[in-house]
């Protein structure tokens, strides 16, 4: 029997774990099979108080998963396969196995979202790729798309020109949802040309991505583009399918907290980070939801007690 399971691995569940081994409760960590969350995906980071030159999002969570274990957290390092949250008791199964534990902090986020053309999974890396950070060197010299139009996309977008010839930064609207610094990055780098209201509605090529094809919304007139990569970069939707029906989420998928604390509708689950954050989605905010979630998850032990 478990103290208490973690459900995720980026910086809420990583910062719960810190604040929950501190307190002796020898937290058990499902990590996931791709630990440290949408950090692991992003190059250098600005905005993380404590670090005025920046810091790396891989090195900033290997950092944290670090302190966590100093004081006697566990990772596994496994996908959740099933949950049962309704009973007293809470059981997790970590990959083939089941745990059971008095309490639960789910903290697994969100995962990027995609076009869902046809024939999406097949192409996903053969050319459609979900991280720039993880992908870009295999398109060095070549011509690659980002879709997506917010800070992200702009991110990804100067990223890749690292690597590759040419990106072309197809948005939906008429403007950037991206911050103002961001967009004037990506507008003045010379690697980078900007179609807005542009749209990619089909993947040209069977066994790998050889271009698209792009619907202009204003005029509909429809190119084929020949391009060599495409990545996604149009915002996340919650990791929440396998506790539909267990837990009360908002018509978007994410998961509902108790206004007054970080409890879930079901006693003794608790919520932290992306996964029931729709409007900031900033890592400083989801360390900070994870303390909270860890504090009160502690405070809720020692009543039971």
């Amino acid at each position: 029997m478990e103290n208490l399971i973690i459900i995720g691995s980026g910086p809420a569940g990583m910062t719960a774990a810190i604040y929950t081994a501190r307190a002796d409760l020898n937290p058990l960590v499902a990590a996931g099979v791709q630990w440290g969350g949408l950090l692991m995906w992003t190059t250098h980071i600005e905005n993380f108080p404590g670090f005025p030159e920046g810091i790396m999002g891989p090195n900033l969570m290997a950092d944290m998963k670090k302190q966590a274990e100093k004081f006697g957290a566990r990772f596994v390092i496994e996908n959740i396969t099933d949950v049962d949250l309704s009973g007293q008791i809470k059981r997790i199964k970590i990959g083939d196995e089941w745990h059971e534990s008095k309490a639960v902090i789910i903290s697994s986020g969100t995962k990027p979202r995609t076009l869902r053309l046809e024939r999406e999974k097949s192409l996903i890396g053969r050319g459609l790729s979900v991280c720039a950070t993880c992908d870009a060197a295999f398109y060095r010299d070549k011509q690659v798309i980002v879709v997506g139009g917010g800070d992200s996309a702009m991110e990804e977008a100067n990223f890749l020109t690292k690597f590759v010839a040419k990106v072309y930064l197809i948005i939906r609207e008429d403007k950037p949802m991206a911050s103002p610094i961001m967009f004037t990055r990506a507008k003045q780098n010379p690697k980078i040309e900007i179609w807005f209201n542009h749209e990619v509605v089909e993947y040209v090529g069977q066994d790998k991505l050889e271009g698209v094809r792009v619907i202009n919304n204003n005029s509909n007139a429809i190119l084929d583009l020949p391009i060599d990569g495409l990545f996604f970069a149009i915002g996340q939707e919650p990791t929440t399918a396998i506790y539909k029906g267990q837990l009360a989420t908002d018509e978007a998928g994410y998961l509902i907290k108790n206004p007054d604390n970080s409890m879930s509708n079901l006693d003794g689950v608790f919520i932290a980070g992306d996964i029931s954050d729709r409007i900031y989605r900033q890592a400083i905010v989801a360390a900070g939801e994870g303390a909270k979630a860890a504090l009160d998850c502690i405070r809720w032990l020692e009543r039971q007690e």
